[in-house]
């Protein structure tokens, strides 16, 4: 039961190339920042990422990105990373925008064993309709777009399938684990992390402190142990603060 590991190399290690990834995170929120460093001097390549965003240009999972480490990404906000725009762009990486409580439900219903469900969000848009680019040409030119997805009515609204999400690996970052793996997110740091736990078949996560099991109150457990395989400690040296804004004192 005891499910630590010594470092967070040890953690990734037997992470493939071509592998899936479900990351964490929020902006600069939550981000599981070790276990990606590690996975960077690791070497796995050819990554299919679903994350709300792929960092910041040089932090979270823009240092993969930086090192050509992603071929696809899913996600919801593409913004405070230029490099995800010059690959994007020039057809260098694979992009599935997908709208932000979309990509939640998709993770959590990927989570719980529900292959698809019904939704409003994207209904009468390319998100639905197709046609959205998910790869370009070099020369600007769309190389790939998205399919048209099923509709159906619901008591006279229109709604669109959407599939859940499940992938290979999951890397998250939580406040408070224990051995077993039960794990606690402060404030914003619970964003996309739970849910992201529940998509892999193996969820990695790394944890500011670790205590002994028992010692979470199990009411406060926001990740049951069940979802997660392997726990490193990594501490809370190295945060980043996303945006510094201060204001003058009276």
């Amino acid at each position: 039961m005891d499910k630590v590991v010594a470092s967070a190399a040890a953690a990734v290690a037997d992470i493939p190339a071509g592998a899936s990834l479900a990351v964490g995170g929020f902006g600069l929120s939550g981000v599981p920042f070790r276990l990606i460093d590690a996975l960077l001097e690791q070497g796995a390549s050819d990554l299919a990422v679903t994350s709300n965003n792929c960092g910041v240009d040089d932090s979270g999972l823009g240092v993969l990105l930086y090192a050509k480490r992603i071929r696809r990404m899913t996600a919801s906000y593409v913004g405070e990373n230029r490099e995800f725009e010059r690959q994007y762009l020039s057809g260098e990486l694979e992009l599935e925008l997908v709208p932000q409580g979309t990509l939640a439900e998709r993770l959590r219903a990927g989570g719980c064993g529900i292959p698809g469900f019904y939704t409003p969000a994207g209904v009468a848009t390319p998100v639905a309709d197709g046609g959205l680019p998910l790869r370009y040409n070099a020369d600007g030119s769309i190389a790939r777009a998205s399919e048209p997805k099923e509709t159906r009515l619901f008591e006279g609204r229109e709604y669109v399938l959407e599939s859940g999400i499940v992938c290979d690996f999951a890397l998250v970052r939580a406040s408070v684990g224990d051995r077993h793996g039960n794990l606690i997110f402060h404030k914003s740091t619970r964003n996309f992390n739970p849910l992201c736990a529940m998509a892999a078949r193996v969820t990695i996560a790394e944890v500011e402190e670790l205590v002994e099991p028992g010692e979470i109150d199990p009411e406060n457990v926001h990740t049951p142990g069940i979802f997660v395989q392997r726990i490193v400690v990594v501490g809370t040296a190295g945060k980043r603060i996303e945006r510094v804004t201060t204001r003058k004192r009276g």
